[in-house]
């Protein structure tokens, strides 16, 4: 199973969910069953670790940021089975990159029982806003992780009520 996360410039929101989905997949012991990765849709900061105070945010918690921002590439939806964005605006770009194809494309918050679906960009704000976003990524993954069966590939539900 191959989980992409994506964000605009995947060095905020993505990377977060990343390494917060990468420590929960090792912590059950999946990490040859699950893969996970992130991306952004845009290309501003490819190559750039991760923002600071997202970094700071995540290290408080224990939860280590070490990916570089990438763009989203057509071959992305080949190579991954559940493709996730952080918002609405994230999905409707993947969508359309997909060529309208939004089978593989679901949205964090979707896995939750939240009002609004949208998990906020904090890149203009301050340090709360990380932590408001670590708060909702870590939720909203563990949800995530109820909803894939890994054991079973013929059962594997990769969106909710799937």
């Amino acid at each position: 199973m191959r989980v992409l996360f994506v964000c605009l410039g995947n060095i905020c929101r993505s990377p977060t969910a990343e390494a917060v989905m990468r420590g929960l997949v090792e912590e059950r012991g999946l990490a040859e069953s699950i893969e996970i990765d992130s991306a952004g849709t845009g290309d501003w900061h490819i190559g750039k670790p991760a923002d600071p105070r997202a970094i700071e945010a995540a290290g408080i918690r224990g939860v280590e940021l070490t990916s570089r921002a990438r763009q989203v590439t057509e071959s992305d939806f080949d190579e991954f089975d559940l493709i996730v964005a952080m918002d609405r605006t994230n999905h409707e770009n993947l969508v359309a990159i997909a060529g309208g194809d939004d089978s593989k494309v679901r949205l964090l918050r979707e896995y939750g029982d939240d009002d609004d679906l949208d998990v906020p960009d904090p890149y203009f704000g301050g340090q709360d806003g990380f932590e408001e976003v670590l708060d909702i990524i870590e939720r909203n993954c563990v949800l995530l992780m109820e909803e894939l069966d890994v054991d079973d590939p013929d059962t594997r539900r990769a969106g909710p009520g799937v």
